[in-house]
């Protein structure tokens, strides 16, 4: 609970009795290994924020393949839908990569977080708009780079994920092979 508190003070100022009211509202939970946050077709009814452990985000494509969209990390906001009113059904699966603990809300406490604490939805807002820079930067230069380059940026810009997150996710994200992701590992060490 207090890496929330923390990480949402890194954004907005709350007094005592904001940060009381948050975490009379939240709990904590856990997810283990390969168990769900959300399931494709299935309405999530709680916001989220990972304290510890590895999510994926994926689908499965027309082929049937499961193609690995993102990861998120430690101090990740798990929102869902585009407004906190409407109830949201992805077309995507949120699973542990790792055993995760998480604090979550439900969607009305959250609501009456907004309604109640004066800034709340600038707070969010922000990280709101961190998380999606952050997510568009990674995903754009995907697009223009070969797959060693995309390995490399990845080490780069993940340098927690790489020895957590199994080879075939990596691949799958990268837009690679397995055993492209493989040989790649191979030539650069």
């Amino acid at each position: 609970m207090e890496k929330f508190i923390e990480y949402i003070l890194q954004f907005g100022n709350l007094n005592k009795q904001q940060i009381d009211l948050v975490k009379s509202k939240a709990s904590e939970t856990m997810l283990h290994k390969d168990d769900y946050y959300w399931e494709a077709g299935k309405t999530v009814r709680q916001v989220g924020f990972l304290t510890e452990g590895i999510l994926r985000v994926y689908y499965y494509n027309n082929k049937g393949e499961e193609i690995t969209r993102y990861f998120i990390d430690e101090n990740h906001l798990i929102l869902s839908g585009n407004t906190i009113d409407e109830l949201y059904t992805p077309s995507e699966y949120l699973s542990a990569i790792t055993d995760c603990k998480l604090v979550v809300f439900s969607r009305p406490d959250w609501k009456e977080l907004s309604e109640t604490i004066i800034g709340w939805d600038q707070i969010i807002q922000k990280i709101i708009s961190k998380h999606h820079s952050e997510k568009m930067t990674r995903r754009s230069e995907l697009v223009s780079q070969d797959g060693t380059e995309r390995y490399l940026d990845f080490i780069q810009k993940f340098p927690t994920l790489v020895n957590r997150v199994p080879l075939s996710y990596i691949a799958s994200y990268l837009g690679i092979t397995q055993s492209s992701l493989s040989r790649i590992r191979k030539n650069i060490r």
